[in-house]
């Protein structure tokens, strides 16, 4: 109550003066609120609504705490662990339930004693199994490395082109084994050449992700991204190996005279050099095998293919005979990159990758498209962890606050996906920063 009757002489007060005092609503949340309020600090000469703002538009990762499956078990341990005492439950039982305080200190003993000896056990059996494993891991590591000699190696070069959503950045990661290049149901995903390196024995194929490619009624390529297609156009015959794919799903249910009118110039234009395959993909979504067969053997006859390969990039379906295939065209050179080490510049493309798959996914219509993102810092600190600077450039201040979010919710989602896939792919922490502003 007097809480009240000082409010209403402060409302009061405040309404006879209200010319010359402003209305401060933060004396009224203190009233009302039921935890008392934070201290908000001195304004920087902007205002709130630009500091907020500014603010939203930045992810840091350092702001997320990440639980480690390393700190799980020390989590799980606190969590579980009692925060009474002990003796209080033992008075408990004596007097309620008259059981025998020695016989509890005891029973208590022997529960202990019980989980340490499983513990230990546990850990001597991992201990063990580890022990056994690691000399025949490193047995292998030594007979690959006597092997594998530069007068041995072998290494092929491969081009993966097809139509936009052909499945080649999903076939190229499956290959590789992890994600090298962006995947995303939107068209024009891949904007540049992505490589992706495979290495198997003494072999090592070096796959090169393009960005989809598409001909006119007329035979001649769409100039849409020019840049791109002009790229794309002029690597073809740099490969060993040219690998032309083709959605057989959508083929069959929204056939595209453009895309055959692509298989068949690829074909067509014959390099004796080079050697091309044909690669019906997601045969995975084909229900009745009837009609995968009418795709095969529409596709089976043309000139200028060595062989034709039914694969799904994503489920990996038909992926081993084609790695066979490859395998035994390599040639004896030496290998153009290192298979322990990741470089840098693969690395720095990965993680390009990594944000602008995410960004597809959470952003629509042709907002990602006009996006300018850029790598602006790359740094290995001292603890063996990356810190990893891009930045989202828009061409309107409307964009930027589609990019952002309410609150910064969206460019938040955005990078704690993509910081946590960045760190499973590395095996490393990373401190990703993202920062999503108007292009001056």
């Amino acid at each position: 109550m007097k809480a009240l009757r000082i409010l209403r002489t402060l409302n009061s007060s405040l309404s006879s003066n209200r010319s010359k005092t402003h209305f401060n609503s933060t004396i009224f949340l203190r009233f009302y609120s039921a935890q008392p309020q934070e201290d908000h600090p001195t304004s920087t000469g902007l205002s709130s609504s630009e500091e907020d703002d500014t603010s939203s538009s930045v992810f840091d990762s350092s702001q997320y705490d990440v639980v480690v499956g390393l700190n799980n078990d020390v989590n799980s341990e606190s969590s579980v662990s009692s925060t009474w005492d002990e003796k209080y439950r033992d008075r408990v039982k004596t007097k309620v339930f008259g059981e025998d305080p020695s016989e509890i200190k005891s029973s208590r003993i022997l529960i202990k004693e019980e989980e340490k000896r499983r513990r230990a056990a546990l850990l001597a059996r991992t201990l063990l199994e580890s022990a056994l494993d690691l000399p025949d891991e490193e047995g292998d590591e030594d007979k690959e490395d006597e092997l594998v000699k530069e007068e041995d190696q072998m290494s092929l070069s491969v081009g993966i082109i097809g139509a936009p959503n052909a499945g080649k950045s999903s076939l190229t990661n499956y290959m590789v084994g992890t994600k090298v290049s962006a995947v995303s149901r939107k068209t024009n995903t891949t904007t540049h050449e992505v490589l992706g390196v495979m290495t198997k024995g003494k072999t090592q194929i070096c796959f090169f992700d393009t960005p989809g490619l598409m001909l006119k009624k007329g035979g001649f390529p769409y100039k849409d991204m020019k840049a791109r297609i002009e790229s794309a156009w002029r690597s073809i015959d740099l490969y060993d190996v040219l690998i032309v794919i083709f959605d057989a799903h959508r083929h069959l249910t929204k056939p595209d005279s453009r895309v055959v009118r692509l298989i068949e110039r690829m074909g067509s234009e014959a390099n004796p050099n080079q050697k091309r395959l044909l690669c019906i993909n997601k045969v995975d979504l084909i229900e009745k095998k009837k009609d995968l067969l009418k795709v095969v053997e529409e596709f089976k006859d043309l000139p200028g293919y060595e062989r034709c390969f039914t694969v799904s990039g994503l489920k990996g379906a038909g992926v081993k005979d084609l790695t066979k295939y490859l395998m035994e065209q390599s040639l004896k050179r030496p290998w153009d990159e290192d298979p322990f080490v990741m470089s840098e510049e693969v690395m720095k493309n990965i993680s390009m990758e990594v944000v602008r798959e995410k960004l597809l996914h959470y952003i629509h219509q042709e907002i990602p498209y006009g996006i300018d993102h850029r790598l602006m810092d790359w740094k290995e600190l001292r603890d063996g962890s990356l810190r990893i600077e891009q930045h989202l450039i828009t061409h309107k201040i409307s964009q930027r606050k589609i990019l952002v979010g309410k609150n910064g919710s969206k460019i938040g989602r955005i990078g704690i996906e993509a910081n946590e896939e960045l760190r499973t792919i590395f095996k490393r922490n990373v401190h990703l920063m993202l920062m999503v502003r108007v292009k001056s």
